[in-house]
């Protein structure tokens, strides 16, 4: 007897059916993510259907739907790590946080195949696709829309440079002036620039303000005698 046909073929057969569904809607996820020449293509995501599909056949398998429930936690957990590492950070920008949810949603689909789910599988295909084609012109269209500062959420801080031996002055000056413009300072602090240079910068502890308020407050301060530039940034909160 051919070793291959004593074992229990339906469930076999059942166990290629689940990875040929992962494998196809993996397919699809990844091809519009290599079209668009993301670090995660074609490969990666149908490794991780397939992959996903796998290990939740297995559990199957071993233990039915007990087992299948315990290993898509560790699947869960375990791609987590994965889209970590694509997940870069550039300065004050993080780039690969929509190429580490595409796989986490591509071990989702592979986890429904192995589950025996396939409907279901290709419902969480269909919405990773239109999540990353159909939004994307929402999402060019909110990223070309002036901002509205008084509306968003975000640190502002106000920096003054002046010599090292003005610097407690300067503190205490430029708190003054933020509360007398209704501009609490949530934190102050001191950062060298230079031998004899300092920056003094207050963090702001309203989420939101009056852009043109900061304008007049920081011109007034780099008109002060002593300071040698003023100026103020937004950083908008994650």
């Amino acid at each position: 007897m051919i070793p291959f046909l004593s074992g229990p073929l339906p469930e076999a057969v059942n166990s290629a059916v689940s990875l040929l569904v992962a494998f196809a809607l993996g397919t699809l996820i990844g091809a519009e993510r290599q079209y668009r020449q993301r670090t995660a293509g074609l490969r990666t995501n149908v490794l991780v259907a397939v992959g996903a599909a796998a290990f939740v056949d297995l559990g199957m398998r071993l233990e039915g739907s007990r087992g299948a429930v315990s290993t898509v936690a560790y699947v869960i957990s375990g791609v987590g790590f994965l889209g970590a590492g694509v997940i870069m950070k550039e300065g004050m920008n993080v780039r690969g946080l929509n190429t580490a949810a595409t796989l986490w949603c591509s071990a989702a689909v592979g986890a429904f195949a192995g589950a025996d789910l396939p409907l279901e599988a290709a419902f969480v295909t269909a919405a990773v696709l239109a999540g990353n084609t159909l939004l994307r012109p929402l999402v060019n269209a909110i990223n070309r829309a002036p901002i509205d500062e008084s509306q968003t959420e975000a640190t502002y801080e106000v920096q003054v440079t002046v010599q090292a031996e003005a610097a407690g002055p300067t503190r205490d000056l430029l708190v003054e002036r933020l509360e007398a413009a209704q501009y609490p300072v949530g934190g102050i602090e001191v950062v060298e620039r230079g031998e004899d240079t300092v920056e003094v910068v207050a963090t702001l502890v309203a989420t939101a303000v009056a852009g043109a308020e900061l304008d007049a407050v920081v011109a007034a301060l780099a008109r002060m005698p002593g300071i040698e530039h003023a100026t103020w940034s937004v950083q908008t909160a994650d």
